[in-house]
């Protein structure tokens, strides 16, 4: 079945974005089950040789009732697993690849040459131009408010410019959390709401509890963004920060390689999280949540025509 054929299935138009360390093959399961794209980065199996148990269980858990699921890659050449990675990929043909950091030919010709699809998340306009010029078949278009490493612009912005001349799918990143900002991404133009932050907090997800915990308890406010830990601007939990010694309010301006030096992580020590926590209030299972973002969509709908 073909990529754009797969896409069809999704119940909601949501991706479950990919988590560094928190997605994996539950989450994964459980968000293609409950009808919506489910992904984890490639990295995220470790060692090496787990991922291709991870996409032979993926595989082995959904049916054909199922929506698809998509493999996030990075694209960069600091990656040295990339080509193994991408072989494994192609073997298990996944229905959808996400990239990130570099758009290449050969990766998407090598996703294409069974039937796959392409989509490569960009922070602005000229990245998006670049990866379509290089053969991706759609685009997520990372905007201000969003988890992890995150752009600047405001998803209308960011997506109108874009639009203007991409007709193509698009799945739309920053700050979504609630079926109503679902129907509002589909209104201002994007095929699909792409959806992080909130599935930290899911039970299938692997994160801590105390990570969960940060993310129930806090608020738009509590989102911090900076280069310091990782060397490009994201989004971070200023709980995490504070817990690693830093002021949240005050921070250094970026000297070399944190993390080497004092022995702090991105990710692993400095939580990523997006805008939108704000409305997340308690643990609860994939299905749960989505379950609830498709009665709000349908109600926002409604309430619309």
């Amino acid at each position: 079945m073909a990529a754009s054929d797969a896409l069809r299935k999704l119940r909601l138009p949501v991706f479950g974005a990919p988590m560094f360390i928190v997605s994996g093959p539950e989450l994964v399961i459980a968000q293609c089950r409950a009808g919506v794209l489910g992904a984890f980065p490639a990295l995220n199996a470790r060692p090496a040789e787990l991922l291709d148990e991870w996409l032979e269980q993926i595989r082995g858990a959904l049916t054909s009732d199922d929506a698809p699921y998509a493999v996030n890659l990075i694209v960069h050449g600091t990656n040295k697993r990339l080509e193994r990675d991408l072989a494994l990929v192609v073997k298990h043909k996944a229905p959808v690849v996400i990239t990130s950091l570099g758009a290449q030919e050969q990766v998407n010709a090598a996703v294409h040459s069974y039937g796959g699809q392409v989509f490569h998340d960009v922070t602005t306009s000229a990245y998006a131009r670049k990866a379509i010029e290089k053969g991706a078949d759609g685009l997520v278009l990372v905007c201000a408010g969003a988890g992890g490493h995150a752009g600047r612009l405001s998803p209308f912005a960011l997506l109108q410019e874009t639009r203007a001349w991409f007709d193509g799918p698009i799945a739309l990143s920053g700050a979504i959390a609630h079926g109503r900002s679902i129907l509002a991404a589909r209104a201002m133009g994007a095929d699909y709401a792409y959806i992080g932050s909130p599935f930290i907090a899911a039970a299938e997800a692997n994160a801590t509890e105390e990570y969960k915990q940060m993310i129930i308890g806090s608020a738009a406010s509590d989102i911090v963004y900076t280069d310091l830990f990782s060397g490009i601007l994201g989004n971070y939990l200023g709980g995490s920060i504070a817990r690693a010694g830093y002021d949240p309010k005050n921070l250094p301006p970026r000297v070399g390689a944190v993390d080497v030096d004092s022995g702090i992580k991105a990710w692993r020590d400095i939580w990523a999280a997006g805008q939108g926590v704000g409305i997340v209030t308690g643990v609860e299972s994939a299905a749960e949540m989505i379950a609830r973002w498709t009665r709000e969509y349908q109600a926002a709908r409604f309430a619309l025509s």
